[in-house]
């Protein structure tokens, strides 16, 4: 009986190169846990487009909305691992669900495996002209000299511009009212009234307001200066340690072979350096990540562990 089990996994074992030698086999479905035509769907079908051109076989997107994303993204977590079903997926179910949501149907840490991370959109603060101040320090000692009085508006609870708010005010040691709006629009336009007096979210949704003088740009919250918007310093810059964004990336499920993880991050990287590409990301705010996918798994874990911290300190949940 021993013998009959170790022939069995010897043969398995033998298997698994040749099941990758011969990836792609057919089809490879893209699924995008959002639905069509926003951002990630579209970014997603320039790579599943040139993707299909560099692997010679057809590359389809699959839009599975759903429960923040969750929804598509457990679809591929409990996929065959043959390398023929993929998710172009988000920070949201890829990191922060897993801290926000009391239940998830699947870990992302655990059950996916990291090809490649895509680009990444960083958070955005600004304040109401009327506040008379001009950037995210003075913002900060306003707050602290006033606990409590200031207000910052976010595009809903458990949103990457609720916990930007919350890691900000506790970066600084600060209080002040975080107000949860029923996404971007509505956000933007109390504080362009002046009912709230600043806003924290996509810099991507903040860039004509403050092109136009409506709103002032305090902060961007990335590595670096965001492209868009050249002259508006990041939170770094101004001494405040805060690093937060909303990032796409390639995963597949948990136990995808070696050697296709390894040609998909080689061929998507060789995608995202193109101006094609690039030009893309760019359309949406975007700035291209690639890297490896050591690099991605590693990202995922230091969000996951970054926003709890912030959600058990602020008490936030989803559900």
């Amino acid at each position: 009986m021993k013998r009959r089990i170790a022939l069995m996994a010897a043969a398995c074992l033998a298997a698994l190169p040749a099941l990758a030698s011969d990836w792609p086999s057919k089809t490879i479905t893209l699924v995008v846990p959002f639905p069509a035509g926003g951002s990630t769907d579209a970014v997603a079908r320039l790579i599943a487009q040139r993707l299909s051109e560099r692997l010679g076989q057809p590359v389809v997107v699959d839009n599975r909305a759903g429960a923040g994303g969750n929804l598509g993204t457990d679809l591929v977590a409990k996929a065959t691992a043959d390398g023929h079903t993929l998710a172009l997926s988000t920070s949201g179910p890829l990191a922060n669900n897993r801290v926000l949501m009391k239940t998830m149907p699947f870990d992302p840490l655990r059950d996916l495996t990291p090809v490649v991370a895509i680009g990444e959109i960083p958070m955005g603060i600004a304040v109401n002209p009327g506040l008379k101040v001009n950037s995210l320090k003075e913002f900060l000692e306003r707050a602290g000299a006033q606990p409590g009085k200031l207000s910052i508006a976010h595009p809903g609870n458990g949103t990457i511009g609720h916990l930007t708010a919350e890691l900000l005010k506790s970066q600084a040691n600060v209080s002040a009212l975080s107000v949860p709006y029923k996404g971007d629009t509505p956000a933007i336009a109390d504080v362009v009234g002046g009912s709230v007096d600043a806003v924290a979210m996509p810099i991507t949704a903040l860039v004509p307001q403050i092109q136009s003088g409506k709103l002032i740009g305090l902060a961007v919250t990335s590595r670096q200066r965001f492209a868009g918007l050249p002259q508006l310093p990041t939170a770094i810059e101004q001494g405040v340690d805060a690093d937060a964004s909303v990032w796409m990336a390639v995963v597949g499920p948990r136990g995808l072979p070696a050697p296709v993880v390894d040609r998909l991050n080689k061929e998507i990287n060789a995608i995202l350096s193109t101006p094609e590409a690039r030009a893309r990301l760019a359309q949406f705010g975007a700035a291209p990540m690639g890297g490896s996918p050591q690099q991605l798994s590693q990202l995922m874990l230091s969000d996951s562990a970054k926003w709890k911290k912030i959600v058990d300190s602020a008490r936030i949940t989803l559900d």
